[in-house]
């Protein structure tokens, strides 16, 4: 995996130097960034839905920050190359699971859904809103 990574030069990864002679530079994958991100994007969209303050987005961010400083403790343990989104991944779930389970809205969370309403749903939520004014009337 690292070899395939360090001799293909496209726009897929980021170094970073590291001031070893050994090592000259650290990399990081785009797809370590990528995929947590949307998780991360979608935890604001949560907030925002909601209205509140960005509670779920700032654990997810958190829950990031935390597996970088986790993937590069490891790897400078070890030595040798480590997988980011093994380490990344768990903790962006991990503190935000943490957060709604804290919180106590797990179903909330589970639920969320941005999808706009067909016209069949619109059409019944009218017809409902309309039987009630026609009761009120009566």
């Amino acid at each position: 995996m690292v070899s395939v990574a360090k001799s293909f030069d496209a726009p897929i990864k980021l170094l970073f130097p590291t001031g070893n002679s050994t090592r000259p530079f650290s990399m990081l994958g785009l797809g370590d960034i990528v995929i947590p991100g949307i998780f991360v994007a979608l935890a604001l969209r949560f907030d925002v839905s909601r209205g509140k303050e960005n509670c779920y987005f700032r654990s997810a961010f958190l829950g990031y920050a935390v597996g970088i400083a986790l993937t590069i403790f490891v790897m400078n343990w070890f030595q040798a190359a480590q997988p980011a989104l093994l380490y990344i991944v768990p903790a962006v779930v991990g503190f935000t699971a943490v957060h709604c389970i804290w919180n106590g809205e797990v179903k909330p969370l589970l639920e969320f859904s941005e999808a706009k309403p067909t016209d069949e749903s619109q059409d019944k939520v009218s017809s409902h809103s309309d039987e009630k004014s026609d009761k009120k009337e009566e």
